[in-house]
C-alpha cells in the first residue's frame, strides 16, 4: 500500500451522523467501532460514543473521525479545510451540492482568477470543504 494522507476529523458528539452525512456525499464502505467496544472509556455515557470511524471511498478517498472523550479538550477549528479537487467536474458538483446543503457556502463555487472553478463551504457538522475543479488547460 502506497502512503497517503488521510484527514482525521474530530467532533464533540456527532462523529456517527457526521460520517453518515459523508458516506451519503460519497459513497464507499463506513466502518465505525465505540469506546463501549473497546472498553476505552471508564464513563459510561460515553459507550455508544465512536471511538474511530473510516470512511474508503475508492482507492484514493479515506476519511476518518472520532468523537472527542468528554474528559479532552474540544474546540472545533478553524485552521483546516478539507480539499477536493480534479477534474471530474460532475462529481466535483455533486459532492459540492451535498456538502454545501444545510451548511454555508463561504466562497461560492465559480469561476476562480486563475482558471478553475473553485469555492468552499461549511458543512452543517462544521467542516470546511474547498472544492477546485481544473479548468481547461491550454
Amino acid at each position: 500500500m502506497a502512503t497517503r494522507l488521510n484527514p482525521y476529523l474530530n467532533f464533540r458528539d456527532t462523529t456517527r451522523q457526521a460520517m453518515e452525512f459523508y458516506q451519503s456525499v460519497f459513497g464507499g464502505a463506513l466502518t465505525m467501532s465505540t469506546f463501549g467496544e473497546f472498553g476505552a472509556s471508564d464513563d459510561p455515557a460515553e459507550k455508544d460514543k465512536i471511538m474511530h470511524a473510516q470512511l474508503e471511498a475508492g482507492e484514493a478517498f479515506t476519511l476518518m473521525a472520532a468523537d472527542t472523550p468528554s474528559a479532552m479538550d474540544y474546540q472545533p477549528g478553524t485552521n483546516f479545510s478539507v480539499s477536493l479537487s480534479g477534474d471530474d467536474e460532475p462529481e466535483l458538483r455533486g459532492y459540492w451540492d451535498k456538502l454545501s446543503a444545510g451548511g454555508t457556502a463561504t466562497v461560492p463555487l465559480e469561476q476562480a482568477p486563475w482558471g478553475d472553478t473553485f469555492g468552499m463551504c461549511v458543512d452543517k457538522f462544521g467542516t470546511s470543504w474547498m472544492v477546485n475543479i481544473a479548468g481547461n488547460r491550454q
